[in-house]
């Protein structure tokens, strides 16, 4: 949930890698596997998903 909304806030993996600690590989690999769930191929596209997502509830 942490790189999630770090994407909303509009963070490059540069950054969260930085705000995490951890290596822009993991970050690679976590967003690969969120987008992967939420079968999406971008950031944009995962950010519209969630939103969608939400305004359902």
């Amino acid at each position: 949930m942490d790189v999630l909304k770090l994407i909303f806030e509009g963070r490059t993996n540069q950054q969260m890698s930085e705000e995490l600690f951890l290596s822009i590989n993991t970050i690679k690999t976590h967003l690969s596997r969120l987008f992967a769930k939420l079968s999406v191929n971008s950031r944009t596209e995962a950010i519209a998903r969630v939103r969608d997502s939400i305004s359902q509830i």
